[in-house]
């Protein structure tokens, strides 16, 4: 006999390698039967790390997420995450128990109605045939590139399964191809463009050579969102990250740029610096999955895959013999100078005594091994990884919550990071205050971690609030938080620590690097709370409209 949480165990199986839990009443059986199967399930300490840990594993790698909890609280602490994920599309398959089929108990709550406001899909199984029907929540997550929610009722996990068949996953992905006059009409703007510039995001990490190769064609410069950073690592003429996190002079020459076209960015408020980012004449097109434009800037929007569409533009471009200088020269100064990482590297120790937080980046970026993944929280120090922290690669960053405009998901969502890339130094930066809120998984970052280092970035303050509503007189007092010493903490859950105070006491990474950078070693970094990341103002003067 097959029961139902066996035949969904084996259906998960055979779409994914990796499996995000935590163990509870309504999915002790399928994590049971999940370990005679070849599926990797690992375990975290709270429920939103399973989602979050899910999600950055796609992030990282492209392939499905997968996580499961068990029914009730269980699932609704994994809401934030799951929000997350549908605002990011995120394809992923949340197994949750549920409600019995025979009716709901008195402790239950609506869980399709929670997991529909978030935007997630749901559906159920039942012992008619739960291997198919998993497989088609599996299938239908991957090609509407949402979550699923896909529920196993409680009084129905251990029931026989009448068909346990397990169908094949369809590979073969239905994604929408550019129109033949949406293609002439691209190639006539480019074509036609004096000052060029190709910004790309998450969406074209897949197509990464041909995007390249397009921009040589016609002598574009380009950018990308802060989550695809180093999609264009190397090319003369990239100048980094668009939007907030931009440098001042690469900022400068995104509002010169004549035509922007967009591939696979969803130019939300920070890529575009809450509007300010292109030129009001510029012409922007927009390739993406999305049925419509993400921006009001958007003049010509293509529902289409990034890279069936640059394919089809290298063909309807001619190839001169040697590409064009980008901006006749105009942009010289971004082919000689690395312009993303023209900043303010700060004074080493603020007016107040601590750290400056823009030399603690500098210092790390110099300090830490080339081939590295970053692992960012939310809040007001956000701006300081995508900044002043390189990456070799365009699937390196992981910013799970930004969509959401969550903090509190950076250890949740690093187990993702680690289990997809254990070969690479990863590097987890957090906040005082989204570090507490999601400090149960820094267990599993130890446990998991072969090498990792974690910032701190601890100000004693919720910054982006200071900042953003503090400046504008309102009281700070709940604002500013008791300094914790997340040093004490992190050994308690077995890594090495620092406190972290003046530029000097950095020697420790620099000594734990030339060891090996073996293990967990966290960095609690005293920084002052005076200096504010360039973003901020944006949002500052964004918050008096």
């Amino acid at each position: 006999m097959t029961t139902v949480s066996e035949a969904v165990a084996h259906a998960v199986a055979a779409c994914a390698d990796e499996v995000f839990a935590l163990m509870g009443n309504g999915n002790a059986h399928l994590l049971d039967a999940l370990s005679r199967t070849d599926a990797r399930v690992t375990a975290v300490r709270h429920e939103a790390a399973t989602v979050a840990s899910a999600d950055a594993y796609h992030r990282v790698t492209g392939r499905l997420a997968v996580a499961t909890t068990t029914y009730g609280p269980g699932f609704t602490n994994a809401v934030t995450p799951l929000a997350e994920a549908a605002l990011a599309r995120t394809p992923m398959l949340l197994v949750t128990g549920d409600a019995p089929a025979s009716g709901p108990r008195e402790s239950d709550v609506d869980q399709a109605a929670i997991a529909r406001a978030t935007g997630a899909l749901v559906r159920h199984v039942n012992p008619a045939a739960p291997g198919k029907q998993t497989v088609a929540a599996v299938q239908e997550s991957l090609v509407r590139r949402r979550p699923v929610v896909l529920g196993i009722p409680y009084d129905q996990a251990t029931a026989e399964a009448r068909d346990a068949t397990v169908p094949a996953l369809d590979p073969q992905l239905d994604l929408p191809e550019p129109r033949e006059e949406q293609i002439e009409a691209v190639a006539a703007l480019v074509g036609d463009a004096k000052r060029p510039l190709v910004l790309a995001g998450r969406g074209a990490v897949a197509a990464a050579a041909e995007v390249r190769l397009l921009a040589d064609r016609i002598g574009a410069l380009t950018a990308t969102s802060a989550p695809a950073r180093g999609l264009f690592g190397g090319r003369r003429y990239d100048i980094g990250v668009c939007g907030g996190f931009a440098s001042p002079p690469a900022a400068d020459l995104i509002r010169q740029a004549d035509v922007v076209l967009v591939l696979g960015a969803g130019l939300n408020t920070f890529q575009t610096a809450f509007g300010t980012a292109f030129a009001p004449g510029a012409k922007v097109v927009q390739v993406d999955l999305a049925a419509r434009p993400t921006h009001a800037s958007v003049g010509l929007h293509l529902r289409a895959d990034v890279g069936r569409t640059v394919i089809a533009l290298l063909g309807a471009l001619e190839a001169g013999e040697t590409p064009p200088e980008p901006w006749c020269g105009v942009a010289h100064e971004a082919g000689e100078r690395d312009l993303h990482h023209v900043r303010d590297t700060g004074e080493g120790v603020a007016r107040d005594g601590r750290l400056d937080p823009r030399s603690l980046f500098t210092y790390l970026d110099r300090m830490l091994p080339k081939n590295r993944q970053v692992v960012s929280d939310g809040g007001h120090f956000i701006g300081w990884a995508p900044s002043y922290l390189s990456v070799p690669r365009a699937d390196a960053t992981v910013l799970v919550g930004t969509a959401f405009q969550s903090i509190g998901l950076g250890f949740p969502s690093a187990p993702g990071a680690l289990v997809a890339r254990p070969d690479m130094l990863t590097v987890i930066v957090t906040g005082d205050g989204g570090g507490v809120m999601g400090i149960a998984d820094l267990e599993t970052v130890v446990r998991l971690g072969s090498s990792t280092l974690v910032i701190v970035v601890n100000d004693a303050v919720y910054g982006a609030e200071v900042h953003q509503y503090g400046s504008q007189g309102l009281d700070q007092d709940v604002m500013r938080v008791s300094e914790m010493d997340f040093a004490a903490i992190a050994r308690g859950f077995g890594a090495q620590a620092v406190t972290v105070t003046r530029p000097t006491d950095l020697d420790w990474v620099v000594q734990w690097v030339r060891h090996g950078a073996r293990g967990t070693l966290l960095v609690d970094a005293k920084v002052s709370p005076e200096v504010v990341a360039p973003y901020m103002h944006e949002m500052a003067e964004q918050a008096k409209r």
